[in-house]
């Protein structure tokens, strides 16, 4: 039940700009990094894998993803500005995650993690899902079936991808967390990064999808069979309005889901 529509291509990004999230995020807090480093190898392997396959599904395929610097800031651009925040909080290094001793940097290491495990898991559903879903995805709005690429289309196995590719980044943040880090034996469980992580992915795609139903334009171009995401006289339109493109919705996904779920957890998280 989780997007299946336009990608979020990951591989080959602006040099310049990836280059600059990257040095921030690893001066910030090397569970940043590894966060980040995670995100972008899984999600480059994937974007790759069944190339010709989804060429064939995606009238915007491109082969290895390429990616503007457009792309790249509606995906680096909240990481960043938390990372840049930590510092002016905290300062660089790495700490644990306790909501009774640190609430505010913990609060900005969630919602840095929710961010970069959003994106992840959107990606995953939307690499994975068109590949091995063996059913039509449906319309997240409606439920109604929908070709392979409708914005919002959603799958079970999309699903469960969505889980994988937050838990991934939640796990890279866990494991450097237990190298770096000095003090977790005085501080509270940090093993609920990866349940975070877990969930973050699967509601940043849900987020996504939901967006993409009702914000981006889904056509069908009945010379290609194939989806577009502009209206043309002759597309036979499907579902959403042209309001957003797919970098918009990325952003705001990742706003929405980095915003509120640390806000969330803090209220759940374990104390010592």
């Amino acid at each position: 039940m989780i997007c299946v529509g336009k990608r979020t291509f990951v591989t080959k990004p602006s040099r310049h700009q990836g280059l600059v999230v990257g040095f921030i995020l690893t001066i910030a807090n090397f569970s940043f990094f590894t966060s980040l480093l995670m995100f972008f190898l899984s999600s480059s392997k994937l974007t790759k894998w069944k190339g010709e396959v989804k060429k064939s599904l995606d009238s915007e395929y491109k082969e290895g993803g390429q990616r503007n610097w457009i792309q790249v800031f509606c995906n680096g651009a909240v990481p960043t500005e938390l990372a840049l925040l930590y510092m002016i909080e905290n300062g660089p290094g790495e700490i644990p995650i306790d909501f009774a001793k640190q609430p505010t940097a913990s609060w900005m290491c969630l919602s840095l993690l929710a961010a970069l495990a959003c994106s992840a898991g959107d990606t995953w559903a939307s690499e994975v899902g068109p590949i091995l879903s063996k059913s039509s995805p449906r319309l997240i709005t409606t439920w109604e079936k929908v070709p392979v690429g409708t914005n919002g289309g959603v799958t079970v196995v999309g699903l469960a991808s969505s889980l994988l590719g937050g838990t991934f980044v939640g796990l890279a943040y866990f494991l450097t967390q237990l190298v770096f880090v000095s003090d977790l034996d005085i501080s509270a469980p940090q093993w609920p990064i990866i349940v975070f992580g877990a969930l973050a992915g699967f509601l940043g795609s849900v987020v996504d999808s939901y967006l993409g139903a009702t914000m981006q334009f889904s056509g069908l171009d009945e010379s290609t069979g194939l989806v577009v995401s502009s209206p043309a006289e002759e597309t036979k339109h499907i579902a959403g309005k042209p309001i957003l493109d797919n970098n918009a919705v990325n952003l705001f996904s990742s706003v929405l889901v980095a915003l509120l779920l640390p806000t969330v957890a803090s209220g759940f998280w374990p104390r010592e």
